[in-house]
């Protein structure tokens, strides 16, 4: 397979050097196993996938961590959960930066390991599919939005050219299938593939659980469970409205978007350029295909994203679509259009809240035009997505 060189490389190793475990999660097929084996090639690497290394793992963990020895890879260590006592001992017992390297998709399985066994042992880092950059490095830039948005940014789609119809339909269905039916509380997983679709329709939309729940006939609190599901599984993720206040960002409704457009366009029923370009939902893709790429960005930086869109309270037609809190005193503000011709109005809301804001704000527009305009009068600036 060809290795696309990835971001958050120089952070794993930063953290190996400071901590004894580095935990490295992510959705399935992001990379983690390929970015472990090539940026620390000289660990020793066990899949825990490989039913044998499993059942030693499980049956006699003093002996597998003594045969494993000091430098190693454990990829899908949540096929083990019983191995991590064991590896709280040894690391205990040692206390040496870089023993081990953990790796695994099902985050819900993972961060329970770790919270109970590891706390303030280990450096946690999450991998996303590829950003713009990595790809671009790679020779893998996309060539129109369209396409950046229907084949999405997965590596093994990326690298082996896999149009997105054959890939993403097989990547539901193993991961319905084998992470949702096998490693989750859900039982219906029909339902569970309706509500799915269900969220992707309301992608960039206040999220209502019960009206959501209604649509596909199941309760408000097994809603706000399954989104838990897809946030965990790095499927989906919340953006919540800004508030100065920072306790009201976590009590009002937040937004849902997807971490891969290609998986979104999918479950849309969109898989063609042409179908994302005549699509209705175009403004809505594009919008979430941005705010998933700056999340990726941070996320590979090793940065807990700062992330939040915002609504003018007497007029819900005026928000911002994505806000970056750099520190408590800069804002980055994001009106983001699908359109390629630029206008000033687009700069309207960001400068009322700039206005009022006690903080410094940064204002961008992101579109797909291929102009980079500045205004002088404002620190704001236009910028192509492909710049991002």
């Amino acid at each position: 397979m060809v290795y696309l060189e990835r971001t958050i490389t120089s952070k794993l190793r930063e953290l190996s050097e400071q901590f004894p475990a580095v935990f490295l999660t992510g959705p399935r097929q992001s990379g983690k196993s390929t970015l472990l084996t090539h940026a620390l090639s000289h660990y020793a690497y066990f899949s825990l996938e490989d039913i044998d290394i499993r059942e030693y793992a499980t049956e006699d963990p003093r002996g597998f961590l003594e045969h494993c020895g000091s430098r190693v890879i454990l990829d899908e260590v949540q096929r083990a959960p019983s191995l991590f006592s064991y590896l709280q001992t040894k690391i205990d017992k040692e206390d040496t930066p870089g023993m081990y390297l953990l790796s695994g998709s099902q985050n819900f399985l993972m961060l329970k390991g770790v919270s109970q066994s590891l706390a303030g042992r280990v450096g946690v880092l999450s991998l996303l599919p590829l950003t713009l950059d990595e790809m671009r490095a790679g020779e893998h830039a996309p060539s129109s939005g369209e396409g950046w948005i229907v084949n999405g940014c997965y590596p093994r789609a990326i690298t082996r050219n896999i149009p997105a119809p054959n890939f993403y339909p097989s990547y539901l269905k193993t991961y319905v299938e084998r992470d949702i039916r096998n490693e989750t509380s859900v039982r219906d997983v029909l339902c569970f593939e309706t509500f799915l679709t269900a969220c992707a329709s309301k992608v960039g939309s206040p999220i209502n659980l019960s009206d959501l729940g209604r649509d596909i006939g199941i309760d408000s609190r097994t809603v706000a469970s399954w989104i838990s599901i897809l946030e965990e599984s790095y499927i989906a993720f919340r953006l919540a409205p800004y508030y100065r206040n920072t306790g009201n960002r976590h009590i009002k409704t937040a937004k849902l978007y997807f971490y891969d457009t290609g998986l979104l366009c999918s479950l849309l029923g969109l898989n063609t350029e042409a179908g994302v370009k005549a699509s209705k939902r175009i403004g809505l893709l594009f919008e979430n295909a941005v705010i998933a790429e700056k999340r990726k960005q941070l996320h590979h930086l090793g940065k807990a994203p700062r992330m939040f869109f915002w609504r003018d309270k007497s007029n819900k037609d005026k928000e911002i679509d994505l806000i970056i809190e750099q520190s408590h005193d800069h804002l980055e503000l994001f009106e983001i259009k699908s359109s390629k011709t630029a206008n000033r109005s687009y700069l309207n809301a960001m400068k009322q809240l700039a206005s009022k804001s006690e903080a410094e704000c940064t204002l961008r527009v992101i579109y797909r035009g291929e102009s980079l305009l500045q205004h002088s009068n404002v620190s704001a600036s236009y910028q192509n997505w492909r710049a991002l």
